[in-house]
C-alpha cells in the first residue's frame, strides 16, 4: 500500500516502484537538493552555493559544517567525484528527455535514478575509500530503500552504529524509517540517543521537534509537552554575540505552535519576547 509523505522535507524510501510514495528524505541529500548542479563545485572548492529544505539557517550551517570539515580530509579527486553522485541521486524524474545541449542527467523513474547513483557512490566507496567513501556508504543506504527497503535499512542500520557524522546522519534516517514503519517505539528510542548526543550533526531542535511529535502519536502527552517546552524554551532565551534575542528558527516556531496547542497554559510560561526600539533597545519596566 501506498504511503503518504511527510512534511518533514523528507525523500520518500519506497522499497519498490509500487511502494513510491512511501515518505523519507535525509537531511543531506535535501540539503543539496535545490541547487545541486552546484555540488560537484562545492567539492573542488568552487563555490558554496548550497540550499537546505529543513528549516534553512539550521541545514545551511550543518551542511557547510560536514562539506568543509570533509574536503580537508579527502582528496578533491573524491570530493569531485562524491559531488556528481549527489548530483546523480538529485537528478529530475522526467519522461521527457533534456533539451538538447543541456548537461542535466534526467531519469524515467526513480528506481532509474536509485540505480545509477547506487552505481557512482560505489565507485567512490571502491577508488577512494576514506571518509568520502563511508559518505558514499550513507547515500547508498538511502538509495537502497527505493530498491530493496530490507537491504537498504540494515545498511543504515549498521551505519547507525558508527561514530561521527555518518553514523548521525545514517540513526536519524533509521528513526525517520521506523517511525515510517509505525515503530514509534524504536523510533524514539533512535531518537533520545541522538537528542543525548553532544555532537548529533543534526539540528537539536530537528530531533527534539520530530521526538515530540512521535510522543504525541504514542499517546505520550505530557512527555510531548515537556519535550516542545524544552525546545521553545531554550529557542526563546537564545541571544547573538551582542546580547539580542535570536529569531525563532522555523522549527522552534512550529514546536511553539504545537506547545500551544497541546498545552496552552504550559506555552504561557515562555515570554514573548520584548518588542525593540528603533535604537535596538528593549522596551520594558
Amino acid at each position: 500500500m501506498a504511503r503518504k509523505r511527510r512534511n518533514f522535507d523528507q525523500m520518500p524510501l519506497p522499497a519498490s516502484d509500487a511502494k513510491a510514495k512511501v515518505k523519507y528524505e535525509d537531511p543531506f541529500q535535501k540539503a543539496v537538493g535545490k541547487r545541486v548542479e552546484d555540488a560537484a563545485g562545492i567539492f573542488e572548492g568552487q563555490g558554496r552555493n548550497i540550499l537546505y529544505g529543513v528549516a534553512a539557517a539550521v541545514v545551511l550551517a550543518l551542511v557547510i559544517w560536514i562539506i568543509y570539515s570533509w574536503s580537508g580530509r579527502t582528496s578533491s579527486e573524491a570530493q569531485t567525484a562524491l559531488g556528481k553522485a549527489i548530483e546523480t541521486s538529485q537528478a529530475p524524474i522526467s519522461e521527457t528527455p533534456p533539451l538538447a545541449g543541456s548537461n542535466q542527467k534526467s531519469f524515467k523513474t526513480i528506481r532509474e535514478r536509485s540505480e545509477a547513483s547506487i552505481g557512482e557512490f560505489q565507485n567512490v566507496v571502491d577508488k577512494f575509500g576514506g571518509q568520502a567513501g563511508e559518505k558514499a556508504k550513507y547515500f547508498i543506504a538511502v538509495n537502497r530503500l527505493w530498491l530493496d527497503r530490507s537491504v537498504g535499512v540494515q545498511e543504515l542500520e549498521a551505519l547507525s552504529s558508527t561514530s561521527g557524522e555518518v553514523g548521525s546522519l545514517s540513526k536519524f534516517a533509521l528513526a525517520q524509517v521506523r517511525a515510517e514503519d509505525g515503530k514509534t517505539d524504536e523510533a524514539i528510542k533512535l531518537y533520545q540517543e541522538l537528542d543525548a548526543s553532544s555532537d548529533p550533526v543534526v539540528a537539536k531542535d530537528t530531533i527534539k521537534f520530530e521526538l515530540a511529535k512521535l510522543f504525541e502519536k504514542a499517546g505520550r502527552k505530557d512527555e510531548a509537552v515537556a519535550t516542545l517546552f524544552e525546545l521553545v524554551k531554550a529557542a526563546s532565551e537564545a541571544k547573538d554575540p551582542e546580547g539580542k534575542s535570536v529569531p525563532l528558527t522555523q522549527t522552534a516556531q512550529s514546536a511553539k505552535d504545537k506547545l500551544k496547542e497541546l498545552d496552552p497554559e504550559k506555552a504561557k510560561e515562555i515570554p514573548e519576547p520584548l518588542p525593540e526600539t528603533p535604537g535596538g533597545a528593549m522596551f520594558g519596566n
